[in-house]
Parts: C-alpha cells; structure tokens; sequence
C-alpha cells in the first residue's frame, strides 16, 4: 500500500487551511485550520506518517513556507495561483481551496512556480535593497535639483551633489527653510 499523502495548504496572514489526502482513493484524511506559525506547522507536518507531498500557492508567504517545509517533508510544490482554474469552479472556502489544491497535487495537474535555495534567495533580496536605494537616491536627487531651481539657482551637471561643494551650493539659497531643507537633503539621503 502506498503510503504518500498530499497536502494542501491555503495560506492567509492568521491561519492556514489544511487538507491531506491518502494517495489511493485519493480519500480525505484530515482537515485542520493552524495558525500561520512556524513552530505549529512543522510541528504537523512531523506528526504525519509516510511520503509527504506539500503544494501551496505562490504568495507573500511562498518563500518563508518554501524553506520553512523543504526539509520536513518529500516533495514542496509552490503553484502559480493564475494557473488553477479548477480552484476557481464551484464552492468557495478556504476548506474546500486546501482540498481541490491536494487533489490537483494528487493528480499531478499544478504548476510549480520555481523556488531555489537560500542563495539564489540571498541574491533576490540583495537585488530588491539595489534598485530600493537607487530609486530612493534618484528622487532625492532630483527633489534637491527642484529646490534649486524653484530659487531660479541654476544647477546642470552632477557638481550640486558632491560632498566638497555642499557648502558652496547652500550659501546660493538665501531663505533659511529652504537651505534647511537642501540640508536634509544632503545629510539624510546623499552619500
């Protein structure tokens, strides 16, 4: 007798709904609604007997669930939720979600959307934190060049933003509120 299970997860912020399946008839074997915690997940999933297949889709939660259950169990399969029309037919719960996800893993019928290990992860958020800062320095530099400009102080080139000619740049603006503003500028998000 084959003793692979498929499980079914339908995530949320607060609680996950869980359904598993037994691979033949494909018979529900348990139901349970957990709170999306590390510790109470894993401590399920332990708890469970046999070949573990897990699918869930892909989602603000994907890649902490991903690496949370890749060593617990066999198989993770994180689908693409715009490729699940059969999630979308008939009654709708987060029940009856986490059971049409196991069947659909059951019947080999999802589409995995790919997660790597932890360096390809690593290089995801590093790439994530480069265009976050260069698109933040951008418009800061930009704010700045606009608050001379609104001065009629004109400031073509990249010489405004260079440490050495601050001190320069600041004593063209006479009003104070504004130079207090230029300052911040340049302290707070400059390099």
């Amino acid at each position: 007798m084959d003793s692979t299970k498929y499980i079914g997860l339908d995530v949320h912020k607060e609680t996950i709904s869980i359904a598993v399946l037994e691979f033949v008839p494909g018979k529900l074997v348990m139901e349970t609604i957990l709170e999306t915690k590390a510790s109470m997940l894993v401590q399920f999933v332990q708890g469970l007997r046999g070949n573990l297949h897990v699918t869930f889709e892909e989602g603000t939660w994907a890649a902490w669930l991903y690496d949370l259950l890749k060593p617990q169990v066999t198989k993770v399969l994180v689908c693409d939720p715009r490729k699940n029309a059969l999630l979308k037919v008939g009654n709708k719960s987060d029940h009856i979600d986490a059971r049409k996800l196991a069947e659909l893993l059951r019947s080999n019928l999802l589409r995995p959307v790919y997660h790597g290990e932890h360096g390809v992860q690593t290089l995801k958020e590093l790439s994530r934190s480069y265009l976050t800062i260069s698109g933040e320095l951008t418009r800061v530099m930009t704010r700045l060049k606009a608050v001379y400009r609104s001065w009629a102080i004109p400031c073509a080139g990249k010489q405004v933003y260079a440490p050495r000619y601050r001190a320069q740049w600041l004593g063209k603006i006479s009003e104070a509120g504004v130079r207090r503003r230029a300052e911040f500028y340049y302290n707070n998000s400059m390099p």
